[in-house]
């Protein structure tokens, strides 16, 4: 990573991007590592994730930028059992917050992005976002706004080739963590991680990662997971 650049880490004020923050941070490998999250950026809101690019910008080229933000449920929103329980506002929420928000991120943010050299966008996607790992069903406006982001991803990587040649776009799937977001979710026998633990793992593949990898969906180790 660029030891002299800028990291963002978007969502820092959740678990997992909290943790992502603390550990940039210890690491000492970025001269600035910032954290944006509500009310100055907030997804839903385009006129804020502009404004933040700018102020980003200001400071200097950032060599890496994490989108940790993620709704998988809130007040009036939960996962759906089955295509009866579907609610329309509550499925644009998670799409706003989920796939079209880290889009825009991606808009205002990548024409910050260094040219020159090594640079990453990572966005934290869920496996239950995989089309061809779905063999429990329900849930269907997480899954299909974490495929969309997917999606947007895999895009904005083949973009990136042709004016970021040396970037990366990749989309992680952290595993299950003790978070507000997946807590009540999480079932007896799965791996809950603490969310140091997940950040840890997470910035170390993001470590690793090369130009060839730009596009992929990976787990938090750096292994590949089907779309």
């Amino acid at each position: 990573m660029d030891q002299d650049g800028v990291a963002v880490v978007i969502g820092a004020s959740g678990g997992i991007g909290a943790a992502l923050l603390e550990g940039l941070q210890a690491r000492g490998r970025f001269r600035f590592v910032l954290g944006l999250s509500r009310p100055e950026l907030d997804l839903t809101d385009h006129g804020s994730i502009a404004q933040a690019a700018r102020r980003v910008g200001a400071i200097g080229a950032p060599g890496l930028i994490i989108v940790a933000s993620g709704l998988l449920h809130g007040p009036g929103i939960e996962p759906e059992k089955t295509i009866r329980s579907l609610d329309p506002a509550a499925m644009a929420t998670a799409f706003a917050v989920n796939a079209i928000g880290p889009a825009l991120v991606l808009r205002d943010f990548l024409p910050l992005m260094p040219r020159d050299r090594r640079a990453v966008f990572a966005a934290l996607s869920a496996k239950v976002g995989s089309i061809g790992d779905n063999r429990l069903g329900g849930w269907y406006s997480y899954r299909a706004s974490k495929a969309a982001l997917n999606q947007i991803i895999r895009t904005a990587a083949i973009e990136m080739r042709r004016t970021h040649p040396q970037a990366i776009c990749a989309a992680f799937h952290p595993g299950t963590v003790a978070t507000g977001l997946s807590g009540k979710f999480s079932k007896t026998g799965l791996q809950v991680q603490q969310p140091a633990e997940a950040a840890a793992a997470l910035l170390d593949s993001i470590d690793r990662l090369t130009p060839e990898q730009s596009g992929s969906f990976l787990d938090r180790f750096g292994a590949p997971i089907p779309w």
